[in-house]
C-alpha cells in the first residue's frame, strides 16, 4: 500500500483542520452581554453563532484526533488495516478519507463473509 501518498493526505487534512480552528477562534469567545451596545435579538443570534461555532470545533477536534491516530497506524506499519475484523480497507475507501478505521463490511455493521 502506498502509505507515504496517505501520509501526506493526512499533514494536508490535519493543517487545513488547524487553519479553520485558528480562523474561527473570534467566533468561539464568549458573547458580551452588553445592553447598551447590542440589543436582545442581536445578543441571541450572537449566542446561537457561538454555540454553532463550538459545535463545530468539537468535530473538528474529533477529526484531528481521527487524522492524528492515522498517522499513528502509518509509523506502527498498521494503516490500512480494519481495526473490527483487521482485514485490509479497500484503497478507494481510504482515497475517500484517509483516518477512516473501518472497512466498509464493519462500517455498515454486515457480518463478516
Amino acid at each position: 500500500m502506498e502509505t507515504n501518498k496517505f501520509k501526506k493526505k493526512l499533514l494536508v487534512l490535519k493543517e487545513e483542520l488547524n487553519q479553520l480552528s485558528a480562523l474561527s477562534s473570534e467566533s468561539r469567545q464568549t458573547v458580551t452581554l452588553d445592553q447598551q451596545s447590542v440589543g436582545r435579538l442581536s445578543r441571541m443570534d450572537a449566542i446561537q453563532g457561538q454555540a454553532m461555532a463550538l459545535a463545530t470545533e468539537e468535530r473538528r477536534e474529533q477529526e484531528r484526533v481521527r487524522v492524528e491516530a492515522a498517522l499513528r497506524r502509518i509509523e506502527l506499519d498498521d494503516y490500512g488495516f480494519c481495526l473490527k475484523c483487521e482485514e485490509e480497507i479497500d484503497v478507494r475507501r481510504l482515497e475517500l478519507n484517509p483516518a477512516t478505521t473501518l472497512c466498509l463490511t464493519c462500517a455498515q455493521g454486515r457480518p463478516q463473509r
